[in-house]
């Protein structure tokens, strides 16, 4: 398939056309890996969604724990909100690598997942929507050092290949409801409202 625009708007209306499968909640992924351009995407679409609350997996994850944080997430926020119950967790802090404030996450219409795993098999059959957000490793690679330092380079080359083998045994992409470009060579008119869809 061929680049195609598209707006965040046509996609919320679907995503609040269809039925919830978490509890009372729909719940959406962005998922996809590191450097993506998966925040960006999460907010646009929340903002068409109404506003809808985003939980992003930078307040779970860790250098030394890419992926394996997914059993907090589940107690602290899915299990909660599938019995329509606001779930509530606690952010950890990347600088001094403990956990830090508790967050609150109200029983709403929508939760936007965003972040490297999200739409990992062990939560597809309670997502009403799964997103990819993909982007070649370099302009990925570029993005994560302009924003974390030369000196993370080792630790993006440790995380990029733990995100490697988990899409690989996972096969996120291929289950994905929408894949997105995170950098497409020709850019929407309107970027805020427009996103470039490859799937």
């Amino acid at each position: 398939m061929e680049p195609a625009p598209e707006t965040y708007t046509a996609l919320a209306s679907r995503i609040r056309a269809a039925a919830p499968q978490c509890g009372p909640v729909r719940l959406v992924a962005v998922d996809g890996p590191s450097g993506a351009g998966k925040s960006t995407f999460a907010e646009r679409l929340a903002g068409a969604l109404g506003s809808a609350r985003i939980v992003h997996t930078d307040d779970f994850a860790s250098w030394d724990d890419p992926l394996g944080w997914w059993p907090r997430l589940e107690e602290q926020v899915l299990k909660p909100l599938g019995s329509g119950v606001a779930g509530r967790f606690q952010r950890y802090d990347w600088v001094r690598r403990e956990l830090a404030e508790w967050h609150d996450v109200p029983v709403g219409h929508t939760l936007v997942l965003e972040g490297v795993s999200t739409a990992r098999r062990a939560v597809a059959d309670r997502l009403t929507c799964a997103v990819w957000v993909e982007t070649g490793r370099a302009v990925r690679l570029r993005r994560g050092l302009a924003r974390d330092g030369e000196d993370a380079l080792p630790l993006w080359r440790t995380w990029m290949a733990a995100e490697d083998e988990h899409f690989a045994q996972d096969g996120t992409r291929e289950r994905a409801d929408v894949v997105v470009d995170g950098d497409p060579h020709t850019a929407p008119a309107d970027p805020a409202h427009t996103y470039m869809r490859l799937r």
